[in-house]
């Protein structure tokens, strides 16, 4: 027993020195953490910062997140799972971002911007090459990804973006509503402006990094038809992209060997294939 509790401790002490505060020393977001998987190499590994979903309130951390962490770390791909600023359950029970400001846009894309910085500025630790940073998202973190390749500063965008099952547009007929709400804030969901600037099939650059991009037709939460959208947009814009659309597999699935369908799980194989 006395040393099944110090396992225990030890492996609680490793999982809490892994992960790192992108803000430390910058701003107090205390919240805002980064678990590493870093691949076993000593040469200089391409990097993933992976945002799982959440619709902007929550994150699907397990599925979306840890577990996507680990499955490429094991694919020699070393992965930084980010725990961004989202609006937390209170606000989306009591809606009192209509009175106060809580979390709200740009604090996620503000992270994830921090993010791309530390990781880089890290490399030499992390045995990354800083050329070779993209980020991958999942439902509203697929929208995350999606918007730091369009809205950042071309020295801060990562160098490709994996957009799986992915909120793309803040307006009718195929929004969303409740990732735009966790976005905008209750107090700005009617904000044409933001709207339109959060509608990411309308502002994808000339210059926009690689995307690799994957939905299901029969996906119950985000409208297919976002990542249609977004598809078409980066086509009129001549953009290096893969783009598949599966029958089945819904949404959520992450990187799971259980959840979604046989069929939506191979969007695993085809990414490694496309990232080499």
């Amino acid at each position: 027993m006395r040393k099944l509790i110090i396992i225990i401790l030890l492996t609680v002490t490793i999982k809490a020195m892994s992960q790192v505060n992108i803000w430390e020393g910058i701003a107090h977001h205390k919240s805002v953490i980064m678990t590493p998987y870093l691949a076993d190499s000593d040469g200089e590994n391409v990097a993933v910062i992976v945002c799982p979903g959440g619709s902007y309130f929550w994150h699907d951390m397990e599925t979306e997140g840890h577990e996507v962490g680990r499955w490429l770390q094991k694919n020699g791909i070393s992965a930084f799972v980010l725990n961004y600023r989202t609006a937390y359950v209170p606000a989306f029970i009591t809606h009192y971002r209509l009175l106060f400001r809580g979390n709200r846009y740009p604090d996620p894309q503000d992270d994830l911007r921090q993010a791309l910085h530390y990781v880089k500025a890290h490399a030499e630790d992390y045995h990354i090459d800083t050329c070779k940073v993209g980020a991958m998202g999942f439902s509203a973190g697929g929208h995350l990804v999606m918007s730091a390749a369009e809205l950042f500063d071309k020295s801060n965008r990562p160098a490709f973006v994996v957009a799986i099952y992915p909120v793309v547009t803040m307006t009718e007929p195929c929004v969303h509503k409740r990732s735009r709400r966790g976005l905008l804030g209750d107090s700005r969901t009617r904000n044409k402006n933001l709207r339109e600037l959060l509608s990411l099939e309308k502002h994808v650059p000339d210059d926009c990094p690689p995307v690799f991009l994957v939905n299901c037709i029969d996906d119950p939460i985000v409208d297919y038809r976002n990542s249609v959208l977004l598809d078409s947009a980066l086509t009129a814009k001549k953009i290096q992209h893969k783009y598949f659309q599966f029958e089945t597999g819904g949404h959520g699935f992450g990187a799971s060997t259980k959840k979604g369908t046989d069929e939506s799980r191979q969007w695993m194989t085809l990414f490694l294939d496309w990232i080499k």
